[in-house]
């Protein structure tokens, strides 16, 4: 057990992740790993190398020295081409390659994490490229796995998980940034409240309200005449939230009720990850 309470739920959110990835892949012949996913320019191997790569910078191994083709369509900016460096290092590696370090890689961050002593908010290097206390790192990878671990069921064909304790985490991180992307990004006037409703394994109900300054807050409280009501499924909403999909590909999971104005604004902008 961690010494920590408060890292334990993101250390076991991660692990349910992280091994459901590993039962996933660990069955599949050559060609599958070539197989698109959901993330933008990205195949099975390429999210499990990710995945392999983060972990092991969590693990503090030095980053690999590879110099990236200049064809990659998805590579747009700093934060992208530090990610890309991880996964375009293992294109050349095989399926009982990728298998193998996967699951090293997971024992050693096993073992890392159950010897963890640190407080959590020591500050800490993430595969991000910046630092940021323990709990914060810990909480944004079990929620990184999650995310890559739905990326990898929906290429398979393979639904499940949806509510799992990383969802709920997933759930949790995307909340927080979901103010910004209505007051500040999509521009929502002051004084109006946004409402989004959420149907599925992980359920609930947000009012995003923004103040007479422009600035945005979340909260679970029910809104009275809002501007905008979006409602739909919860793997919907993970998708736009972690740009996996345009809203005119979902339309016909979103309800829209209100400003259509705005609310296409909101859409427009809902993805928040990188």
């Amino acid at each position: 057990m961690i010494d920590h309470p408060s890292l334990q739920p993101y250390a076991d959110a991660w692990a349910h992740s992280v091994e459901a990835i590993s039962e996933l892949v660990s069955p599949l012949v050559e060609g599958e790993w070539n197989r698109a996913t959901d993330c933008p320019g990205w195949s099975i191997r390429d999210v499990v190398s990710h995945v392999i790569g983060s972990e092991c910078e969590m693990l503090g191994d030095p980053r690999p020295i590879h110099t990236l083709p200049r064809d990659l369509f998805h590579v747009r900016d700093e934060l992208s081409r530090r990610l890309e460096v991880q996964v375009d290092v293992r294109r050349c590696h095989t399926a009982p390659e990728m298998t193998s370090e996967l699951e090293y890689t997971i024992i050693r961050r096993s073992r890392q994490l159950r010897n963890e002593k640190r407080d959590p908010s020591t500050m800490v290097m993430t595969p991000l490229g910046r630092e940021m206390p323990l709990e914060q790192a810990l909480r944004l990878r079990a929620f990184d796995v999650w995310v890559h671990e739905q990326d990898l069921r929906r290429a398979l064909g393979k639904p499940g998980n949806l509510d799992s304790p990383g969802a709920h985490v997933a759930r949790d991180v995307l909340l927080e940034r979901l103010p910004k992307v209505v007051a500040k990004d999509a521009g929502a006037p002051p004084n109006t409240a946004v409402v989004v409703d959420v149907s599925g394994p992980v359920e609930f109900m947000r009012t995003v309200r923004v103040d007479a300054e422009g600035r945005g807050t979340v909260d679970g409280s029910v809104s009275l005449g809002p501007a905008v009501t979006l409602a739909m499924d919860w793997e919907t909403y993970v998708r736009l939230a972690c740009g996996r999909v345009r809203p005119s590909a979902v339309r016909d999971n979103l309800k829209i009720e209100g400003d259509q104005e705005l609310a296409d604004a909101i859409l427009a902008h809902f993805a928040v990850t990188p």
